[in-house]
């Protein structure tokens, strides 16, 4: 029974951990990934839509439609802001670094002053259940379902759809893709936008988990960072694979040494990668294939 209980608990800790790498970074990989804009911002999105999750809850809206409510503002922000400013900064990626940084500062410290310090959040729901002596949150375990079957969803879009096709066109050949007649500005915002949207959901979904105030995000952004490098630009094929291997690597370190172990883990980790692979691990599998 003692193996079980170490089995479980070690399957429990890496699920979670792999779970907030995928849900946190897949926005990100969207963005910075594919797109390469360096999304400073990131947490910021990841802010929105915890933020609009806990405010329309708290109005009596069944929880899985307020997170849809917070992806939704979140990625309606994120349209926004590319048909306003990013657009500019395609292939410019100093430019971008200073613009999404100021988009960062201005996000933060407007909710700031229109909400607070912080704001009060929602109870996690589903309760909890247990294995041997020890008690497990079930929402835990709903993330990592949800982070999978997002990863698929990701795959299915991008490769499977013609909104995915004419995305990638878009961004590794726009010129070609507009010479084919697709509408590159439309499927430019449409991309930032599901990038967005993704950051929120993460947000969203773990609103019930985390302290609402205006600097959440910047909990998310250094593991969003490091998730997508390891991975490289593939949404699917780079971050499954890296936010699996990072997950065992912070799981191993937090257990053994504590959670600053872990993240020091991880930016060790990041710095041998881009060392020995710098397009990253889907770079690395896609190189053999080829």
């Amino acid at each position: 029974m003692e193996y079980i209980h170490f089995a479980f608990t070690a399957f429990y800790q890496f699920g979670d951990a792999f779970a907030f790498l995928v849900l946190s970074a897949m926005g990100l990989a969207v963005i910075f990934g594919m797109m390469g804009i360096i999304n400073l911002a990131h947490g910021e999105f990841i802010m929105c839509g915890a933020y609009v999750t806990v405010a329309t809850a708290r109005m009596g809206v069944p929880l899985p439609i307020a997170m849809l409510c917070g992806s939704l503002a979140a990625g309606i922000l994120g349209i926004v802001l590319e048909r306003t400013i990013i657009h500019r900064l395609y292939h410019r990626p100093l430019d971008s670094i200073v613009a999404t940084w100021g988009i960062s500062l201005i996000l933060t410290q407007g909710t700031l002053i229109v909400f607070g310090s912080s704001m009060s959040g929602i109870s996690t729901p589903l309760g909890s259940f247990s294995v041997g002596d020890y008690t497990y949150s079930t929402y835990r375990m709903v993330l990592l379902g949800v982070a999978v079957l997002l990863l698929i969803g990701l795959y299915v879009l991008f490769h499977h759809t013609t909104f995915g096709i004419h995305s990638r066109a878009t961004i590794q050949a726009p010129h070609m893709a507009k010479a084919a007649g697709i509408d590159t500005g439309r499927m430019y915002s449409l991309t930032f936008g599901l990038g967005a949207a993704l950051a929120g959901l993460a947000g969203a979904l773990y609103a019930p988990t985390i302290s609402i105030v205006p600097t959440l995000g910047a909990n998310f952004l250094v593991e969003s960072f490091v998730t997508v490098v390891v991975g490289g630009a593939d949404v699917f094929l780079g971050t499954a694979p890296a936010a699996a291997t990072l997950a065992v690597i912070k799981a191993f370190l937090t257990g053994w040494q504590g959670q600053l172990m872990g993240q020091v883990g991880l930016l060790i980790t990041v710095m041998v990668v881009i060392r020995i692979l710098p397009q990253g691990l889907s770079g690395w599998l896609l190189k053999g294939r080829s």
